[in-house]
């Protein structure tokens, strides 16, 4: 009987080197070479879709193969604990053994609390410490802003968790914080109240998600026999993504890597799209001058896409300055061209995507491999109602629909208690948001009394405020609530609902809320606040709204695997589509003006890189839209296409404008890969693309006369196809202001008017 034959994991562990292991014969040459490349500092710059994963999993059981390191003295950091459960499975299918001694490998997060509780007593901590979720934290830190006679209303426990995350992410404990840096709380007294609560949390013997990372790097920092210890245990690291790290992660993977200085990152200069959130672009930028003698290898063989889609997004992303520099291919010429449609507006955007959906789903008959990805989550609405129409199946990723979203039902709520005084959920949900001192006690009270007496709560609510059976500070604020109501109503008869809706937003706190809210999440909610006023608007009245809202609700398409995606870009990371529809690519939309207004040019870098990342989502087909008039705050505008349209490569692009783009049907005559893609909006478009490229384009618009763009004046009778007849009160440049007789005021691109 002839022996059985030695498992590779088990000569690795013996320390015996073996043959070159089948694994390597998957990989082509620069894969090879960075999974080969095992001693050193190494960089491995990863395109989207060139085989990351497989590289860094291999590499993993290639060290092991080689018999270079036991599987505990490696230590393989990724950002999420499912890139680490498929790490960990991929490797144990590689060197056909259990990864029970794979015991290094996790997120950054979990590592740091294996090693904190293990010597916890050296950051003033016990081991058995706990780990504060979101809620218990807001809780804390309420209770140290109140002890500091600080307005919790105006300087919100959410604002200082968002202020102490960023100090954490850039590993700047209490200590660190000047006054300059607290002084974005409660008039300088941020790092008072930071100080504080770290005092707090230790007395609790808690930490909260950034002191994970930040005791670890203190405990490194302060106590050289800890570091040393396990800068001896990990003779080898390897680290995903290493785009996304922020300041405090770089500084504990430089401690750690102090050893051996055997350190393989992995990572996308491009796809680092997370600055908001603290993630550092010049971690990875900057990789060779930290480590010296690092070698950098590029994976640039794409596996995922087009040739057009990687031309074209490869030909996008050069327009950033601030990147190592690499060109995605592939082996597999032709594909579609990437499709850039001028449409007319936000719902002509909808329908059109949609039906390039259902001409997809027609030739494949798969809604899983379709996603549509918008820059902010308020664009989401428009294809949803659209989805809905039609009956197809979608879901959306990383959120709730729209119509489900916390701040759209308490909206909701609002109205429809202005609508019906019987509403007793509406009002449940509204009585204390925002607090109004009407606690769950005062609320029980009126419910037990309205039971009795068989009557809706408002109206027991009412009778009890009368008979002086609720008092104090729930008394005061369900008075003060029912008074604005019967305003509300009475201005109902004389507003339209969606004025009515912001007074009501306004009037009862609840925008304010939102605005004193410096969460990372609150803009997104005022955004989606503003653009449900807009949906109110395209109903006749606040009664038909309602109903559809009702309807939507309950047209459920059920469970299902074959559904379109709906995403943001973020959210999109790490996925691919077939079919990748990228809707609102207009200036203020994609690049975000807010992002453009808060960090300028780092800012507009990392809007192009998220571009790029949408693009390269797209196996088979990318298809961009852009509007020529959006309904923003309310107020329909003319908008300019993205930069982004026009840094696209046109022999990789079939551009067209569709029905309509103009105002007008059948002037559709823009399809040749010839035409510019900037030609579809105003005669004077072209001039500031040139005037864009020198930046001049402010100066060039202020250039541009009457004549020169418009041939309109002051004073003229007009006429719009979606607003009818009206006469320009103002021109500037290219663009007029026009009173219509039934719309309106209205700014708009003078090339979508006629003269009359």
């Amino acid at each position: 009987m002839t022996n059985p034959k030695p498992k590779i994991s088990e000569l690795a562990r013996a320390g015996a080197p073996v043959a070159q292991p089948a694994y390597l014969d998957a990989l082509n040459e620069p894969q090879r070479e960075a999974v080969e490349a095992l001693d050193g500092p190494v960089l491995v710059l990863a395109g989207a879709g060139t085989g990351k994963t497989r590289v860094l999993t291999t590499r993993f059981a290639h060290l092991l193969t080689m018999g270079k390191a036991k599987p505990w003295e490696i230590l393989a950091v990724t950002f999420t604990n499912k890139a680490a459960r498929e790490m960990r499975d991929r490797v144990s299918a590689l060197i056909g053994d259990s990864y029970e001694n794979i015991s290094w490998l996790g997120t950054f997060h979990s590592i740091s609390a294996r090693i904190l509780r293990k010597h916890a007593e050296l950051v003033g901590l016990k081991s058995n410490f706990t780990i504060l979720d979101t809620d218990d934290q807001l809780r804390l830190l309420k209770q140290v802003i109140i002890s500091e006679n600080i307005d919790v209303k105006r300087w919100t426990p959410r604002h200082m968790a968002h202020l102490i995350d960023g100090w954490k992410n850039r590993g700047l404990g209490p200590d660190k914080i000047t006054d300059s840096d607290g002084w974005d709380f409660a008039n300088g007294k941020g790092a008072k109240v930071y100080k504080i609560y770290q005092h707090r949390l230790k007395t609790l013997n808690s930490v909260d998600f950034g002191d994970l990372l930040l005791h670890t790097l203190t405990l490194f920092l302060q106590n050289e026999d800890v570091l040393a210890e396990y800068t001896r245990k990990f003779r080898y690291m390897l680290v995903d993504e290493y785009q996304d790290t922020n300041i405090c992660q770089y500084l504990w993977l430089r401690l750690l890597a102090r050893g051996s200085n055997n350190l393989c990152v992995v990572g996308d200069d491009d796809q680092s799209i997370y600055g908001w959130r603290g993630a550092e672009v010049d971690n990875i930028l900057r990789f060779e001058q930290d480590f010296a003698g690092a070698r950098v290898i590029k994976l640039e063989q794409n596996y995922r896409s087009t040739e057009h889609i990687l031309a074209a997004a490869s030909t996008l992303i050069t327009a950033n300055e601030d990147r190592l520099g690499k060109t995605l291919w592939t082996d597999e010429g032709g594909g579609e061209k990437v499709k850039v449609f001028g449409v007319w507006d936000g719902e002509a955007e909808a329908v059109a995507a949609v039906d390039e959906i259902e001409n997809w789903y027609s030739t494949t008959k798969s809604y899983a491999d379709c996603a549509i990805l918008v820059r902010a989550s308020r664009q989401m609405r428009a294809f949803e109602e659209r989805l809905i129409q039609l009956g197809l199946p979608y879901r959306v990723v990383g959120g709730p629909r729209f119509f489900e979203r916390l701040e759209v039902r308490d909206a909701h709520a609002y109205m429809r208690v202005v609508a019906s005084d019987n509403d007793d959920l509406a009002f449940e949900r509204i009585a204390n948001t925002p607090k109004r001192g009407i606690g769950a006690a005062s609320i029980q009270k009126i419910q037990m009394h309205a039971r009795s007496s068989g009557l809706p709560l408002m109206t027991a609510a009412r009778q009890m405020i009368q008979g002086g059976e609720i008092s104090g500070k729930a008394r005061t604020g369900l008075a003060a609530l029912f008074k604005d109501i019967e305003h509300w109503r009475q201005m109902a008869q004389m507003l339209d609902h969606a004025r009515l809706a912001e007074m009501v937003l306004d009037e009862s706190g609840y925008t304010a809320m939102w605005q004193a809210d410096k969460s990372p999440q609150a803009e997104g909610r005022l955004e989606n606040l503003k653009e449900l006023v807009q949906a109110m608007s395209e109903f006749d009245n606040l009664e038909g709204y309602l109903e559809h809202v009702a309807l939507v609700s309950e047209r459920d398409t059920g469970p299902s695997d074959d559904q379109i995606s709906l995403m943001t870009l973020h959210a999109a990371k790490g996925l691919e589509f077939a079919l990748v529809i990228l809707p609102g690519w207009e200036e203020g939309v994609f690049p975000s003006q807010r992002s453009l207004d808060e960090s300028g040019n780092r800012a507009l870098e990392e809007e192009r890189r998220l571009a790029y990342v949408g693009l390269t989502r797209a196996r088979k087909q990318a298809i961009i839209y852009f509007a020529a008039n959006r309904q923003i705050y309310g107020r329909w505008q003319a908008v300019l296409p993205s930069r982004f349209v026009d840094e696209l490569p046109l022999e990789h692009v079939e551009a067209r404008a569709e029905t309509g783009y103009y105002g007008q049907q059948g002037n559709n005559n823009h399809s040749s890969d010839e035409a510019k893609i900037s030609s579809y909006n105003s005669p004077g478009w072209q001039r500031l693309q040139s005037a864009k490229k020198h930046k001049t384009i402010e100066g060039e618009a202020r250039r541009l006369t009457k004549s020169e763009a418009s041939g309109f004046s002051a004073g003229e009778r007009v006429f719009h196809q979606k607003f009818g007849y009206g006469r320009i009160t103002a021109i500037d440049g290219d663009k007029a202001e026009i009173a219509f007789e039934k719309a309106g005021n209205k700014k708009l691109i003078t090339s979508f008017l006629e003269k009359t």
